[in-house]
């Protein structure tokens, strides 16, 4: 074998190596979805997309708390995102119901999904959604308006330091979900 053919021959096992190890972290990228939902469903930690359950239904009266909603988009999402109502006085353990104005303001269908955070964090375990639109990934056809609830109870036994609570939420895109936002023919 000549040096030419033996380096071209080097150059094969190289490049398929190159795309073994491209196809495994493809592979790996692919299931870390799954395996990430998994350990959360076990752990119970980051429970974003299930509705919350109440166990204490009893309204403090005598306290109220100051809720504040943000809303935010991402990744150039050509949407309007607002909240109705910005800022809200509550009883831990009222049922308080929110809504939110989205509007697809792209030329295309565009499939969203919404993730919440909480300030202060320690308030996202006293802060029970019990229906909201981030349960689920939004598809929203070209200038498509929506209001979409959200419907919460903040539990009697949020530390008494906490006054204040912001509920943010920032709207994706769903990458590679073209086709599934396509409107029905």
């Amino acid at each position: 074998m000549d040096a030419a053919s033996e380096v071209r021959a080097d150059n094969r096992r190289l490049l398929a190596k190159l795309l073994v190890v491209a196809v495994g972290m493809f592979g790996f990228g692919f299931a870390l979805v799954p395996f990430y939902e998994k350990i959360c469903q076990v752990t119970g930690i980051n429970n974003l997309f299930r509705p919350d359950t109440v166990v204490n239904t009893q309204v403090d009266q005598q306290r109220l708390v100051t809720v504040q909603f943000d809303a935010n988009l991402r990744s150039e999402l050509p949407w309007r995102f607002a909240p109705e109502q910005r800022v809200m006085q509550v009883h831990p353990g009222q049922l308080v119901q929110v809504v939110y104005d989205i509007e697809n303001t792209g030329s295309r269908p565009i499939v969203g999904q919404a993730i919440p955070s909480y300030g202060p964090t320690r308030a996202a375990e006293f802060f029970s959604k019990l229906e909201c639109f981030c349960f689920a990934q939004q598809t929203f056809q070209s200038g498509e308006k929506r209001r979409m609830p959200v419907v919460f109870v903040i539990d009697p036994a949020l530390p008494a330091d906490i006054h204040t609570i912001t509920l943010s939420y920032s709207f994706f895109e769903v990458a590679g979900t073209a086709a599934a936002a396509k409107p029905q023919s």
